[in-house]
């Protein structure tokens, strides 16, 4: 059985932003290295569960020493390089699709992260950012009694 998925006309805006960037880059820059060396933004997702805000950002090719996460004023920032392979002359490249250099993405934190306690792990190129919520923004279930209404 097929559940109905709702249709958003602009899921993939970001990507067709990225294609044309990208062609414009290619065509107009009098230097063919500036398209190469662009800035980028890492793909994240952000879920959440029961007790936690989660943030998992893809970062291939940087280590951990490379990142930076930080909170300040309610901001969470993540950031970081992803520094060019040498191993290869820039100019035997024949195409070049993967971003490299400095990134950084911000989001904005709910008052109910209890942002004292955010802990993050990097492993095989992903970041997860585990944000818990404070004990009191918890969903609180309380049983109420069901009397009979006929005393």
């Amino acid at each position: 059985m097929n559940g109905i998925t709702r249709w958003d006309p602009f899921q993939n805006l970001s990507v067709l932003q990225e294609q044309v960037n990208r062609l414009f880059d290619n065509k107009f820059s009098q230097n063919g290295d500036s398209s190469t060396l662009s800035a980028w933004a890492p793909s994240v997702d952000v879920y959440e569960t029961e007790n936690e805000l989660v943030i998992k950002a893809d970062l291939p090719g940087t280590t951990e020493k490379d990142l930076d996460v930080r909170v300040e004023n309610n901001m969470l920032t993540i950031g970081g390089e992803r520094k060019f392979e040498q191993e290869v002359k820039e100019e035997n490249y024949i195409r070049m699709e993967r971003s490299y250099g400095s990134f950084h993405r911000t989001f904005s934190l709910p008052n109910t992260v209890d942002t004292q306690a955010i802990q993050a792990k990097y492993t095989d190129g992903v970041l997860t950012v585990a944000l818990p919520k404070r004990a009191e923004s918890k969903p609180k279930q309380v049983k109420v009694n069901v009397t009979n209404g006929k005393n």
